[in-house]
């Protein structure tokens, strides 16, 4: 397994901090981004102008979701409202020159159609994968839970990122049992800006090194 394709980034939750943890990475990074399924429209602008901003990226290395739904609920939810299902055919890795970023939406067991979660779509796309994880209280059995699904599909796991109020404990404990690696931490940010985001962007490794 090579990560010259992408990397796909996942999260034990929603809300987690998968976007600013994209952003942050396409920027170190310099990869494409993509958000094959993106849901809550109707509240949002969307993670793709998101990142776009944060990570200061060209219209270029913004691909477009393959599905865009209003309600902010799971893809298969939110694509049964508006009499939709999801083809599988559509959620197929872009052919690039350079590597690319793929965020999920919601956290692993997330459903996109009665025979497809999310975890099935990163097997799909055989993408090694970054868990995105709270730093704080919960956040070791949340993280331990998701990394030992990702394990037992056989999918590559880059690392973890832990968002919030920095934790040395649960960061060690996480790695020790968790059998993997803490690649960055994200402190807890009153302002997230362009500037923010490269900053924490030049604390990252390089892809190939991990």
């Amino acid at each position: 397994m090579t990560n010259s394709r992408g990397v796909f980034i996942t999260g034990t939750d929603t809300e987690i901090g998968k976007t600013l943890t994209s952003a942050i990475l396409t920027k170190a990074w310099n990869t494409y981004y993509w958000k094959p399924l993106q849901t809550g429209l109707e509240t949002e602008q969307g993670d793709s102008p998101t990142v776009a901003s944060l990570a200061q990226l060209p219209p270029k290395k913004i691909i477009p979701p393959a599905y865009s739904f209003k309600a902010p609920l799971s893809p298969m939810a939110a694509a049964s409202k508006e009499h939709t299902t999801i083809n599988p055919g559509r959620l197929v890795l872009p052919q690039l020159s350079n590597p690319i970023l793929v965020e999920g939406a919601g956290g692993l067991m997330v459903p996109i159609r009665k025979d497809l979660l999310m975890i099935d779509l990163i097997n799909k796309l055989d993408l090694p994968t970054i868990l995105v994880a709270r730093s704080g209280l919960g956040t070791i059995n949340h993280t331990l839970l998701s990394l030992e699904a990702l394990t037992r599909r056989n999918i590559h796991i880059l690392g973890v990122v832990l968002s919030g109020p920095l934790n040395t404990e649960n960061k060690k404990t996480i790695e020790e049992f968790g059998n993997t690696k803490v690649i960055l931490q994200i402190p807890h940010l009153d302002v997230v800006n362009p500037t923010i985001v490269t900053s924490l962007a030049q604390e990252v490794p390089d892809l190939r090194d991990i």
